[in-house]
């Protein structure tokens, strides 16, 4: 990085970095369980039978409890992330559609991530970047609302009967249920792609610790970023 020229600004707390993290991991695990439990012959073991080999690694029992463990794992992980955007301004950086600046910021992205403008203004976090990431938690939501819905159908109980029972019926049946649980799925795994390449490209072109900033919590810019009125601090308390 260009320091001495760049400048810190402390955006994230480690609440919202350990949230980043085992959300990254419990994805991973679900989505790779989750292909096996749908089919489990997607890893080329057509020499098994998963759902009767209770003592193999590979057994749909095992795969399954995992699944349900990670499942489990990242709505709690949800604490952590909550109590970071009440304590630490910089991680409520959620999109704002009533404001100007969202929507200018929308279009000065864009523009620039169509290779038509060399570069975009400095932003903590640009419009579109907010937007995507409130879609992927409206995203998990669906996941946590139509796996527990499936997952009681399996080990029915009065919590789960009385809270996610119902959706099986709202989203006409459990099959419905199970399709949306599994394409919501594969769209989180296309905005992970997306992801990953925006932030290793920005890391890149604007040297500013995009990738680093989910580990120390810091971002480093050359200008002030037009949104830093939302940290509510000074750069001089970046950490």
């Amino acid at each position: 990085m260009r320091q001495g020229a760049m400048k810190p600004y402390y955006v994230f707390s480690p609440w919202t970095r350990i949230f980043h993290w085992v959300m990254v991991l419990c994805t991973f695990i679900l989505f790779l369980t989750g292909l096996y439990i749908g089919n489990p012959f997607f890893l080329g073991t057509q020499g098994l039978e998963p759902t009767f080999a209770v003592n193999s690694v590979l057994s749909m029992e095992m795969v399954r409890y995992i699944h349900f463990i990670a499942g489990y794992i990242l709505v709690i992980s949800f604490i952590p992330r909550i109590y970071g955007f009440i304590i630490n301004p910089g991680d409520r950086l959620l999109p704002k559609p009533w404001t100007r600046l969202y929507w200018t910021g929308i279009m000065d992205t864009q523009l620039h991530y169509m290779f038509l403008r060399d570069k975009h203004r400095p932003y903590l976090r640009n419009s579109l970047a907010r937007s995507g990431y409130l879609a992927v938690y409206f995203m998990f939501l669906i996941e946590a609302i139509t796996g527990f819905a499936m997952y009681y159908m399996v080990e029915p109980n009065r919590f789960l009967a009385k809270t996610f029972g119902p959706f099986n019926n709202w989203f006409v049946n459990e099959y419905t249920v199970h399709l949306i649980h599994h394409f919501v799925a594969w769209f989180i795994i296309l905005f992970v792609i997306v992801h990953v390449y925006m932030a290793v490209r920005a890391d890149f072109t604007e040297k500013g610790g995009e990738i680093s900033a989910m580990f120390s919590g810091i971002k480093y810019m050359e200008e002030e970023p037009d949104d830093v009125g939302e940290l509510q601090v000074s750069k001089s308390k970046a950490k």
